[in-house]
């Protein structure tokens, strides 16, 4: 099922019980962020979004935490579950590989592959313009949050930025905060390794004075988890999102600058940066759970501003896990499991742990069929895309279950030899790590807490697991009850 708007995600939250309206008088300076943390970090029924509806000083409700659990992820993705959508890749991932004289294989996955690719339609006129604004548009009517009291301001945290890339003309849009200097203009945290940045660099050496830009908050929910999706680079994300969505999302072009966004955004900011402008930006509490950094950054100036008539303006807050961004980060792992098996079969599953925040640390279970292995994997995750950040991989044998962290350390604490089991490596960190002696870069770990062979220089006996009879098992399974153990 796709959304047309953020509206109607909203509806379907509260049709569901997952959402509640808060009609009390709140502060989006650091009060919104307290009752979202505490919220988020509550388990079952009582972590839910909140819709809050009354922003001292601004007739413009917020929206937060909706993507704060697996079961709103999937609601935002359209399915079931998101491992629904995880095998729905999968299938589509075998296409290039079955035998046309396969039919029964082929009849079966047909249906899927006729929806793969819809791609963008182009409207004229969208609800993102009942609205519009050029002779002093300013955000100084939106209830953008200061979340922390560290924070070097308020920011704008779930924009969608969209850019081009001057040689091809290829879209890109990515997430990248939007810290505000007034209401005309914001930073544009953008990292090295991102393509919006590249995007910037590459109008730089063609000799620009800018590069412009335009930036959507708010519609489908599906579009907000594209823009965080870590696609290979030259991939459009709302192609990806129609996939997701599965039919096309709709865009119209800007009214001041050559850029098209969503026609459903409750929010569209259109403007440029300019390259020869660089402005402290930061301190800013991030998903490490610590202050990132001060740092210079691009500026974003804003040339008109449009929106949909009574916008509702979605926000989100990062710090200490869990938080609603983690569960966003669970949702790539599972959706990008396949493509990483495509690439490495022998890896059974993966686990990017909460409190790793996204890529301090990945468990990954293999099928071991020769020595070392394990290394090779870790070199591979090493040179992959965005998981080249990854501080710490852990590589456990197929049996274990990646899922459950207790079992995990089990296998780290008595499995491995640190001289013949651990690999430490130099290479590139995500420029938000505080760890590392020199910034963007810094020694990652690696970890093979798989059984070690002796063609591995393990010449000892290795022991035998304890486990119970499955007699015994079933045995005691049966008089369970009876045990009043329960």
């Amino acid at each position: 099922m796709a959304f047309n708007d953020l509206r109607e995600f909203i509806a379907a939250l509260e049709e569901r019980g997952w959402l509640k309206r808060i009609t009390a008088s709140v502060d989006c300076e650091l009060e919104i962020t307290e009752i979202a943390d505490r919220v988020s970090k509550l388990q079952g029924d009582k972590n839910v979004a909140l819709l809050f509806e009354n922003v001292k000083g601004y007739d413009v409700p917020v929206l937060i935490n909706a993507f704060g659990s697996m079961e709103r992820m999937a609601l935002a993705l359209g399915a079931a579950s998101v491992d629904e959508v995880a095998e729905e890749i999968r299938t589509i991932l075998k296409l290039p590989f079955i035998s046309m004289q396969n039919k029964l294989e082929l009849v079966k996955i047909v249906p899927t592959a006729k929806r793969v690719i819809n791609f963008p339609k182009y409207v004229k006129s969208a609800p993102c313009k009942e609205v519009i604004i050029k002779d002093q548009a300013s955000l100084d009517k939106f209830p953008i949050l200061k979340c922390w009291p560290g924070d070097a301001g308020r920011f704008i945290t779930l924009p969608l930025v969209f850019t081009k890339n001057p040689l091809n003309g290829k879209r890109n849009v990515g997430m990248y905060r939007l810290q505000v200097y007034d209401g005309q203009t914001t930073g544009m945290h953008w990292h090295i390794h991102k393509n919006g940045a590249e995007n910037y660099e590459a109008y730089r050496k063609l000799g620009r004075d800018r590069i412009e830009v335009a930036v959507a908050i708010g519609g489908d929910p599906v579009l907000t988890y594209a823009a965080t999706a870590p696609l290979p680079k030259d991939i459009d994300e709302m192609v990806f999102a129609g996939f997701l969505r599965k039919k096309s999302v709709e865009l119209v072009k800007c009214e001041t600058v050559d850029v098209e966004v969503p026609a459903s955004a409750e929010i569209i900011l259109e403007g440029y940066v300019k390259m020869d402008e660089l402005r402290r930006e930061g301190p800013f509490g991030d998903h490490t759970g610590y202050y990132s950094l001060a740092d210079d950054y691009p500026v974003f100036h804003i040339t008109c501003i449009t929106h949909r008539k009574n916008p509702i303006y979605p926000a989100t807050i990062v710090g200490k896990p869990p938080m609603e961004d983690c569960y966003i980060a669970k949702a790539t792992e599972r959706l990008f499991l396949p493509i990483l098996q495509l690439q490495m079969p022998e890896i059974v599953d993966m686990n990017l742990p909460l409190e790793g925040v996204f890529h301090n640390c990945a468990v990954i279970s293999i099928r071991k069929s020769y020595p070392q292995q394990a290394k090779k994997i870790m070199h591979a995750i090493w040179g992959l895309g965005q998981m080249m950040f990854t501080k710490m991989i852990i590589i456990v044998d197929e049996h274990v279950n990646v899922q459950d962290m207790n079992e995990v350390w089990w296998r780290v604490f008595n499995n491995i030899d640190a001289k013949r089991d651990i690999v430490m490596v130099d290479g590139p960190l995500d420029v938000l790590d505080h760890s590392s002696p020199m910034p963007k870069w810094g020694t990652k770990v690696g970890i093979d807490a798989t059984k070690a062979w002796p063609e591995e220089g393990h010449t000892r006996e290795w022991p035998d697991e304890i486990v119970m009879n499955q007699e015994v098992k079933n045995l005691v399974d049966a008089k369970w009850k009876d045990l009043g153990l329960e």
